[in-house]
């Protein structure tokens, strides 16, 4: 008898951790130009446009996590302007995401000095338009200032601000090429958070669980 309110209780709890968050994404870059077959999108808006996005060379820097290459890195070459402006997307799949959900990465430049900038950005929506990224959700790097971290790969979350289908977006942005030098970024993961209409089934779900542990309670 109390065996069975015991593992009632314990598949509740199990239930409680998996229903807190849930990974709905997870990018590991092994293959960059394969993106595209699982829903990623490579939109390269720069003047006179160069390179999109690519497979990491390890010669310049390792990958976060796995082989030396796995990971996505941009440059200057997003231009063929010298001195051009640099605006180079990777835009996510649609994915369903909750408010309070949250956006992390590894990332990392090639140099210090230079004034790279990595926006992120989301649009609700199934669209993959650049112009429909109205919302920044945060930024790494300054056109400013040579902020960006160089040295190592440096952990960087974000929380994304609606619940809604949608993409986001990295957005590689430097002003002038010149100042531009090579970003990469790695071991990408999208964690949704339940809404409450999510919760409050799961609620009636752990009721229904200790409804039947009364029931057999009182039988046996």
């Amino acid at each position: 008898m109390k065996w069975v309110q015991v593992t009632a209780g314990v598949l509740a709890a199990g239930l409680m951790v998996g229903s807190h968050a849930q990974t709905v994404l997870s990018e590991g870059f092994d293959d960059v130009a394969a993106l595209t077959a699982s829903g990623w999108v490579f939109t390269n808006a720069s003047t006179s446009a160069g390179l999109t996005w690519f497979q990491g060379n390890s010669g310049i820097y390792g990958a976060q996590f796995g082989a030396a290459d796995s990971y996505a890195a941009a440059n200057f070459n997003s231009t063929t302007a010298l001195s051009g402006v640099v605006d180079n997307w990777l835009i996510s799949p649609e994915l369903a995401v909750g408010a309070g959900s949250t956006l992390s990465f590894f990332t990392r430049a090639s140099d210090a000095g230079f004034f790279d900038l990595l926006e992120v950005r989301f649009s609700s929506g199934a669209s993959a338009a650049a112009a429909d990224f109205s919302t920044l959700v945060g930024t790494v790097g300054s056109a400013a200032g040579a902020t960006y971290p160089a040295a190592a790969w440096v952990a960087v979350s974000f929380t994304l601000p609606t619940a809604a289908s949608g993409r986001f977006a990295l957005r590689y942005s430097v002003p002038n090429a010149l100042d531009a030098s090579y970003i990469g970024v790695d071991s990408l993961t999208v964690t949704a958070v339940p809404e409450p209409a999510a919760w409050a089934l799961f609620g009636l779900g752990l009721a229904a669980v200790g409804s039947v542990a009364v029931r057999r309670s009182r039988t046996c």
